[in-house]
């Protein structure tokens, strides 16, 4: 194939995939696409350890980066809060509806040693973790990054700062960002970024309002000629004809690699995923203070309840959270636990397709065998 994108990155197919998992980056890399490491959850010694990782496996094929940097979060205006500081704000009411929802389900602690901790909870007991989803957690994993060779490094909500794009292109590194909205694209371009992710509403993780069939076009429009990717419930080769259709130079992809066999999922929200449908996704704030589209659960579902106190906002509600969630995680494993019932993560409405564990090379190549039969078939509708 040969997009602005394809050219643009000296890929084959453009492709690109989102996903925690380097094996999976590698793998579609390898494939012909590019593969993106969503880095949000790596320590800045992890990142080193996986790209370094990932450069061996891709043999100079082009890779990206994603972070997590908001424009405004909770204490930014004073410079952003320390984990210290969150502590003292997160109300006792909160505090105990946590609590009441681990006991309700039976949701057993943590051993004091027990490595399936989150990131934020052993840098906690260390007394040095970053707060997440700030500059301050962000800013060293870009300097790890910029280190090694991704040719992409984008942000993953709201606008990247400017130190950001300023940083990245004195290393000669293109910048992406997603927008769910014309005017955070426009916001984009201005700052400086080179390729538009229009993320539709249908998307795992932090997305707005608006569907794919309706934005593509909107951003396409509001951009131009910034190439555009189409993101948000594409993960089949039709899905992808429909994007170019709209104007997109290329798609990109995140829930479709969560069941493949690479993929680090949860084994159990694997499960859950294989046996979804489309409407089993909610939009909550559950889990990091912001609307993330995600795995609809008793988890979600106690957030919900008109006798809660609601999510805080970011970063307070994933501080609240991280232990509760590892805590479900670690015992989700027992068939019929409450920790079961509760276990979630973040995943689009293309989940209800997501029914086979494929690895993820035949993923792509499955969306591109599909993708031509779909040109072709819409080419055969036209008269001489």
């Amino acid at each position: 194939m040969k997009t602005v994108i394809t050219e643009m990155f000296g890929i084959d197919v453009p492709i690109l995939a989102f996903s925690h998992c380097r094996d999976v980056v590698a793998a579609v890399t390898k494939a012909g696409g590019m593969g993106v490491l969503g880095a949000v959850a790596h320590s800045p010694e992890h990142l080193e350890i996986d790209l370094e990782w990932i450069e061996s496996e891709v043999g100079g094929r082009p890779f990206g980066i994603d972070l997590i940097v908001p424009a405004r979060y909770a204490g930014s205006d004073e410079g952003g809060y320390t984990l210290d500081d969150i502590r003292q704000l997160i109300p006792a009411e909160h505090i105990a509806f946590v609590d009441d929802i681990l006991r309700r389900y039976e949701v057993p602690p943590l051993a004091a040693d027990d490595d399936g901790r989150s990131s934020v909870l052993r840098g906690a007991a260390r007394g040095d973790a970053a707060v997440p989803f700030s500059a301050n957690q962000a800013d060293p994993l870009l300097e790890v990054a910029l280190a090694h060779r991704p040719a992409l490094v984008v942000n993953a909500l709201g606008p990247p700062p400017t130190h950001m794009i300023e940083r990245a292109k004195q290393e000669g590194r293109l910048i992406g960002a997603l927008a769910g909205k014309a005017q955070h694209a426009e916001r984009h371009v201005n700052a400086g970024v080179d390729v538009i992710i229009a993320q539709g509403a249908e998307a795992g993780g932090h997305t707005g309002e608006v569907g794919s069939m309706v934005l593509i076009p909107e951003i396409v429009d509001a951009v131009a000629p910034v190439p555009v990717l189409g993101a948000g419930g594409i993960g089949r080769g039709r899905q992808m004809a429909a994007a170019m259709a709209l104007g997109a130079q290329g798609v990109w992809c995140g829930s479709v690699w969560l069941t493949t066999e690479e993929a680090e999922t949860h084994p159990i929200v694997k499960q859950k995923f294989l046996a979804a449908t489309s409407s089993d996704t909610v939009r909550s704030r559950s889990r990091t203070g912001k609307p993330a589209r995600q795995l609809r659960t008793a988890w979600t579902d106690e957030w919900e309840r008109t006798d809660g106190p609601g999510p805080l906002g970011m970063p307070l509600q994933p501080i609240l959270v991280a232990e509760a969630l590892a805590r479900i995680d670690r015992a989700a494993y027992r068939p019929g636990s409450g920790a079961e019932q509760l276990t979630n993560y973040f995943v689009g409405q293309i989940v209800g397709t997501m029914n086979e564990t494929k690895t993820a090379a035949q993923v792509v190549y499955d969306i591109i065998d599909e993708y031509i039969d779909a040109v072709q078939s819409l080419g055969t509708q036209l008269e001489d």
